[in-house]
């Protein structure tokens, strides 16, 4: 025990003073209560699980609770692990089911059990729910708030399903401080109602802190094939392929391991739809010059180069991307990998504007090189102009603003919602995924006798199944003699064969002189659907009807 004496009138001497000091700190710790000073947040939401994220001035334990509404949340979960950082995993979660939750210690709630506090799991992967997600770039250049209540109006009650955020997320260099001014102070309400995934940008300069700040798979707890890196993962909503890769501090040279894990997810992937997000874009003349090696120090011209070509054989369909401050929307595209001088009318597979209320929508069908969109999104936070002249882009506007996807079955509509509340693009991608090779060929040939070389005429109908709009068709022609020579001899494409209806059309075929044709021959017609690959041009797409026809070809050598 401590020494204690009384001094005449001076109050207490130095030992006295100690231990009143330390029974007044002790009685304060004793009723000192944590207080929330962030989130809680969502993330890592997946068809039946959610993790629950938040922050306190001062340690203490961790607990959830939820339910099916705010008055009966009746399962809960604790961590007696005494922290400022508080982490929890709800699981065994029904899919497509609305949850209610709170968040705090064993002792007391922090925040929650109210309307406010909720979630809505996701849909089973592969399912045909329709859903809605929200993409911001680069929105921590200062002005998100406008965008924020922009699309706040434009969404009304619809719940926000989950929301991707593409890097530069709090300026200027994504510190703690800064995610908590640009992030966590500015979307309190996102973030606690729909899980957000992110991918770094170049001011995320602090690691540690961005990592540690967010729960991102790395085990293929969401779908796909593991990573074991949070900096590039993905992930299955629905009937979407979630792709998110870092082209900021990950190797992107071929082979690296981000790369190899990118050939075998996608490949992988049984998802209709595919959507790759990430920071620097392979198209842009914004802010940034894609076309420029040295600009970003090359990553641009990498992803260009070495990450395009693994997405568009594996059928990527969006891809989005920030960087440039500004809102830039391709064509449909596949095969573009260079500057932008080397573009080639071949690469643009839909040069409308995709829209069903203009030029038409985007037609896809499952498979490598059917073309994707590529959007730079990178204006959430501010416009900064720039040239704004790809030859790749549709649009491009040096507007703010925020992407809006809305997906069903077999359709994805996109809608840039500007700062304003205003539509300032719009397109729409349609597919039918369960139908890869929707044409038919019926040929028919002409009997002929003659001096050779002569010809032949041939006729043949193609028949378009895929509803709702017209396709290209390629149709090409083996001849097989009755002498037993082969001649690939023909092959040519149809455009605007009809929906749902038929196309005729007949070509002379041309018989070589040194042929020895003594009765009946046969002659192969192959058609395919190539609406998003050019007719002529390797790799050719799986017939989808083929047909014989034989008739009797007499040739007379002179």
């Amino acid at each position: 025990m401590l020494p204690v004496s009384l001094s005449s009138g001076r109050g207490l001497r130095p030992a006295m003073s100690l231990l009143c000091l330390v029974l007044a700190l002790s009685v304060a710790g004793a009723d000192a209560q944590a207080d929330l000073v962030r989130g809680p947040y969502l993330q890592l939401g997946t068809d039946e699980a959610m993790t629950v994220r938040w922050r306190t001035d001062m340690p203490a334990d961790s607990r959830v609770a939820w339910g099916l509404s705010p008055e009966s949340l009746n399962e809960a979960l604790d961590d007696a692990t005494v922290t400022t950082e508080h982490e929890l995993r709800i699981t065994g979660l029904e899919p497509s089911t609305v949850y209610y939750y709170a968040v705090g210690s064993t002792t007391e709630t922090l925040a929650g059990g109210d309307e406010g506090h909720y979630f809505r799991t996701a849909p089973v992967p592969g399912s045909e729910t329709p859903f809605r997600a929200w993409i911001l770039g680069d929105s921590g250049a200062g002005g998100a708030a406008a965008v924020r209540d922009a699309y706040d109006a434009f969404t009304g009650a619809r719940h926000t399903d989950l929301w991707l955020m593409l890097g530069d997320n709090a300026y200027p260099n994504g510190s703690d401080l800064a995610y908590q001014i640009a992030v966590f102070d500015m979307f309190p309400e996102m973030l606690r109602t729909s899980a957000l995934w992110s991918t770094r940008g170049n001011h995320e300069d602090f690691e540690a802190d961005y990592y540690g700040m967010f729960t991102f798979p790395t085990a293929g707890e969401a779908g796909g094939v593991p990573s074991g890196s949070e900096a590039y993962y993905s992930f299955d909503f629905a009937n979407v392929h979630f792709v998110c890769l870092d082209t900021e501090a990950t190797s992107l040279d071929p082979g690296s391991p981000m790369l190899t894990w990118l050939v075998g997810d996608l490949a992988a992937s049984t998802s209709p739809w595919t959507i790759a997000f990430f920071h620097h874009p392979p198209y842009s003349r914004g802010t940034h010059n894609s076309d420029n090696p040295i600009d970003s120090g090359g990553r641009m011209v990498a992803v260009r180069e070495n990450v395009l070509p693994i997405l568009e054989a594996h059928g990527v369909d969006l891809v989005f991307s920030g960087h440039s401050h500004s809102y830039e929307r391709s064509f449909l595209l596949d095969g573009h990998y260079g500057t932008s001088d080397t573009l080639d009318p071949s690469m643009i597979i839909d040069g409308g504007d995709g829209r069903e209320d203009g030029t038409g929508a985007y037609g896809k069908t499952a498979g490598p090189h059917r073309g994707a969109v590529y959007c730079v999104a990178g204006s959430s936070g501010g416009a900064g102009g720039g040239p704004l002249d790809h030859p790749a882009m549709f649009t491009s506007l040096n507007v703010m603003g925020s992407v809006v996807l809305d997906v069903a079955v077999d359709r994805i509509d996109v809608t840039f919602v500007d700062s304003t509340g205003g539509v300032s693009d719009y397109y729409t991608l349609f597919t039918d995924p369960g139908v890869v090779e929707t044409v038919g060929a019926d040929l028919d040939c002409i009997p002929s006798t003659g001096t050779l070389p002569f010809s032949t005429t041939m006729s043949v109908t193609l028949s378009n199944a895929y509803e709702g709009t017209a396709r290209t068709v390629a149709a090409s022609l083996d001849a097989g003699l009755a002498s037993g020579q082969q001649i690939t001899s023909w092959r040519a494409g149809f455009t605007n064969v009809p929906a749902a209806g038929e196309f005729s059309t007949s070509w002379v075929q041309a018989l070589p002189a040194l042929a020895t044709l003594v009765g009946e021959s046969s002659f192969s017609l192959r058609a395919e659907d190539v609406t998003a690959a050019p007719f002529n041009q390797p790799p050719y797409p799986p017939a989808g009807d083929t047909d014989t026809a034989s008739c009797t070809v007499t040739g007379v050598h002179p």
